[in-house]
Parts: structure tokens; sequence; C-alpha cells
């Protein structure tokens, strides 16, 4: 499933008393109703109700099989987005079981509405009621799809920035990270009658990858593209290893012979920096984060170091505005990192609220105090830093152990794999079950 919502104000799952629900049609009962943690057990005849008045938009859609990972496609109607409907283009990489074909997906899911209020849908099923019950296609959200056939699971999926083509690095289950020339698929779905209700969706290409790269020794996960060179990226595997790739004049690339290996486990994720164009960090689960550089030695090219986590790192996100790395372990915390405090080894922030290993963080792009976070509890979460605790706010009705800079949480998903914030649309977040 992948999942849309654009959310403005604190809130998630509410408790409903079936006692005290009103009969179909007529609303809840706000007064029987009241927030829900995760983790509070319900009473008899109590249940979980979705609270869409939560959201400003929210939209769900099949993929058909899992996907651990996706990115988002840029697409040319602006940035800064906030009319409606909204339109997001996104590329994602199937799990599918053994035997059976996997596909990278491109999607477009057009004409995003806004949540309709209750007013509003009684209003709409009045009206129904004395119609012929037509669903009119300028209300209904469109997705269209183009289907490329790919070598495996997909482990992790990554778009290209700053290159004139539509470039998607994938790592594969078998060990083998590729990358694949996507342009004529966009072009694809931009053609009419291409997918979702105005034809049938494009599937089954058989395509071959523009470079791959066989000299890992194992599968891996770690994979990111420099936002500041066109066309270097660095991928990192199971057996602690990353690789620089660097462009070549002929449209390839050229790996570099001698990884950087410093960590001593698995290579989990691995962030380039928004603006030093030779500087990465990577985290492990050794339970370090590292920053690189890459104009060294691979044997000298690890700069500083922390121990991070009190077990697996398993994804980090590096701040777009300020010089910020938010981290995430199997020990279901949540640190902020100060890289001009980098070295002394003490996070700027530590934050509990998930109760299971942390799966995807990341920060928003149009706010640098603001960012989201994904775990195997089955909750999104998002956070804002800048939130400070204020003398003149009555916090009685809040448990004490909800962190403070904790502004919404997200359920209704299993397995939640991977979050992203669309990057033209302000305040939209993206994810994959």
């Amino acid at each position: 499933r992948v999942s849309s919502f654009f959310c403005n104000s604190l809130g998630d799952e509410m408790i409903e008393d079936d006692s005290s629900a009103k009969a179909k049609g007529q609303g809840k009962d706000k007064a029987s109703s009241k927030v829900y943690l995760p983790g509070q057990s319900l009473e008899e005849g109590e249940e979980l109700v979705h609270d869409s008045s939560a959201y400003v938009m929210y939209h769900a859609a099949q993929t058909g099989a899992p996907c651990l990972s996706f990115d988002i496609l840029k697409d040319t109607l602006g940035d800064n987005r906030t009319e409606f409907p909204m339109t997001a283009s996104i590329v994602l990489g199937t799990q599918t079981e053994e035997g059976k074909q996997n596909f990278i997906i491109l999607a477009r899911m057009s004409n995003l509405l806004k949540v309709k209020s209750e007013e509003k849908e009684q209003e709409d099923s009045d009206d129904d009621d004395d119609s012929d019950d037509e669903v009119l296609d300028d209300e209904e959200p469109q997705l269209d799809t183009v289907m490329v056939q790919h070598p495996g699971t997909v482990n992790r999926l990554r778009v290209a920035p700053l290159c004139e083509h539509t470039l998607v690095a994938t790592w594969s289950e078998r060990g083998v990270v590729s990358v694949w020339e996507c342009s004529n698929h966009v072009i694809l779905l931009d053609s009419p009658r291409v997918g979702g209700a105005s034809g049938k969706n494009l599937t089954g290409h058989k395509e071959t990858p523009l470079f791959s790269f066989r000299g890992h020794k194992s599968e891996g996960y770690a994979l990111d593209w420099s936002p500041t060179v066109a066309g270097r990226m660095a991928s990192g595997d199971c057996q602690k290893n990353i690789f620089l790739w660097e462009p070549t004049p002929a449209g390839a690339w050229q790996v570099q012979d001698h990884p950087f290996s410093a960590h001593s486990k698995s290579v989990e994720d691995i962030q380039w920096s928004p603006n030093e164009a030779s500087v990465f960090a990577s985290c492990s689960v050794d339970q370090t984060i590292r920053v690189w550089d890459c104009r060294a030695a691979p044997s000298k090219a690890c700069m500083l170091t922390t121990q991070a986590h009190s077990a697996d790192v398993n994804v980090i996100s590096w701040n777009r505005k300020e010089p910020l790395i938010v981290s995430g372990g199997d020990d279901g915390v949540i640190k902020v990192w100060d890289l001009r405090q980098f070295s002394k080894g003490q996070s700027a922030a530590v934050l509990q609220h998930h109760s299971s290993a942390i799966t995807s963080v990341e920060w928003n792009p149009h706010d640098s105090s603001v960012f989201a976070s994904a775990g195997e509890d089955d909750q999104v979460v998002q956070w804002d830093l800048g939130v400070e605790a204020d003398e003149g706010v009555d916090r009685d009705c809040v448990p004490a152990e909800v962190p403070e800079q904790l502004l919404f949480i997200h359920q209704g998903q299993k397995e939640i794999k991977e979050l992203h914030w669309h990057p033209q649309l302000l305040g939209v977040l993206l994810t994959t079950a």
C-alpha cells in the first residue's frame, strides 16, 4: 500500500464507544470520543475509529505486491504547491513471492482531493439519494502506472537528482546494484490512455539496465545519489563495504576498486551531505554513524565516528538547511546529532516514543525543525524540534510519556518500510507498507 496524507493539526486514532455511537450517517458523538495513544488497551465495547478531520488530504492505493522502497519523481508542475487537486509521481520497487516476477513501478496519482468534512459527506449522500448514483470522474482520484521487470526483490530504490534523464538506481536481493534509464516510461505516464480509469496500465516491459555493478560481496540496502554532483552515487552492502560511483563521459559509471570499509558490520543507510560535494554519512549494524570524505583514500576517508545507538542503526537523514543528522535504531530510539558537536559523541536530542525498531526517518525539506519517523510498531510520527514547553498551556490532558515535540501519529498500515516528504507538495508525506 502506498498512502499519502497532508497533516496540519495534532491528531490520531479516536476511540468510540459502541453504546454511544449514533446511527449510520449521523456522525460521531464527540463527547464520547477520546484521544487514543498506541499501546493503550481498549475496554470492552470500544473500537478504534479513523478521524478523517485530522487530515487535510488522505489517499491510499494498492500496488499488487509489497514495496520495500520508493522515491519521489519530481515533475514540471511547479514547486511549493498547495492547491487542490494535487498530483504526485513516484517510483516503487516490489517484493513478490519467491518465483514471481518483480517490477519497478512508475506511478502517477492525480486528482488528489481534500478530505471531505462530515457535513459535506452528508450533503453528497443526500444528493446521491436523488441521483442515479453515478460517480463523476472529476471527483475520483486517478492512478496510472508503467511497470518494468526487475531481477529479484528491490531492496532499495532511489531516483537521481540533477540529471537530464530519469535515472533510477536499485539494490537487488541478488547482490547487484543497477541504474535504469526511465525517461521513456515517464513519457508514457504523460500520454493519454496509459492507465487508471482512462485506459489499461502498461505492464511487463523487459528492459536492460543502463549499468550494473556486481562487485559487492553480498546484497545490501544502503544507496544514495549525491544532491550536489550529477551522477555521483554510493552503495553499501551487508558485508560492511561502501563503493563510490562516479559518472563517465560515455554515460556509464566508474566504480572504485577499493571500498570504504571502516564499519565492522552491515551498512544500513547512506546520506550525502546537501552542501559538501565530497562528504557523506553512513550508519551500520555496528551501532555507529560515520562521516566520510571521498577525496581521501578509502583507508583514511572516515573523518568522524560516533557510537550512536545501543543497537543496530537502521536509518539516517541529513538536514538540508542545518548541520543536523537524525538517526533511528533497532532500540526504537530517535536521536538528533549536531555535526558541530559530533566528535563528542553526545546527541543534541533523544526522542523516545516508538515501541519497536525505527524503519525510516526523513527531514521535512520545507521546515528544518520538522521530521517524520516510521517504525515496526506500525506508526508514522511527525516531530517538531522547535516545540518547547509553554508554561501557559495545560498539559494535564496529555500523558507524561508523550514528548512535547511529538506532533502527529498516523496508524492503520502494517509493516511500514519507508516514508518520504514530497519536495514539491507542501506538507505531503507518503509511506509504503
